[in-house]
């Protein structure tokens, strides 16, 4: 078992965009069984390599009994559906807060060998594979809440007694924006 310790907020590799994988090795995954070992140790539905400091484009997921991994993933959204409900993250331990989604994912791109893949997620799947795929673009689920949310969440982490006020933790707006709540117009 290779459980790693993961990176939080505060931590700048949460904020710093991931590189693509270009070589498909036995490196890439050893990365991806950390991922999965530590993830499940953690009991998470997800874990994104730059939680461990990685900053490589690839994440983990167990979610409705399905385990597995995503690299480079790229993102369809096949139609307009939302979903709201409690969100957290390894990165933030033990704080949940309502945030808004889509319902409904595509989500395109490789295996650990390089073969192409894709999930197509509804639901807690789709949640999931949006919020490891922000972590790979250095966002985290508390920049997509409503100003009043932020608000509440930073006051939160704040109080939390894992934050380290010598890491200045920082949320910023949604980089995505482009008219949707969701900022999904990439």
């Amino acid at each position: 078992m290779t459980v790693q310790p993961i990176r939080l907020f505060g931590d700048p590799v949460l904020r710093t965009p991931a590189d693509p994988v270009v070589d498909f090795d036995t490196e890439l995954r050893r990365l991806i069984a950390d991922l999965t070992d530590t993830m499940r140790e953690q009991s998470g539905a997800g874990l994104a390599a730059p939680q461990l400091g990685v900053g490589l484009r690839v994440f983990t997921f167990d979610v409705d009994d399905v385990l597995g991994h995503l690299v480079n993933p790229v993102l369809e959204f096949p139609d307009e559906e939302e979903q709201d409900g409690p969100e957290g993250c390894l990165s933030i331990p033990g704080l949940y807060f309502d945030t808004r989604r889509r319902q409904n994912v595509i989500a395109k791109g490789f295996n650990g060998y390089g073969d192409p893949m894709q999930i197509v997620g509804t639901g807690l799947m789709a949640r999931c594979v949006q919020h490891e795929t922000d972590h790979l673009d250095g966002v985290l689920f508390v920049d997509r809440l409503d100003p009043a949310g932020r608000k509440e969440a930073m006051k939160a982490i704040r109080q939390a007694e894992w934050y380290d006020p010598a890491a200045p933790p920082t949320v910023k707006l949604n980089p995505h924006a482009s008219g949707s709540p969701f900022g999904l117009g990439r």
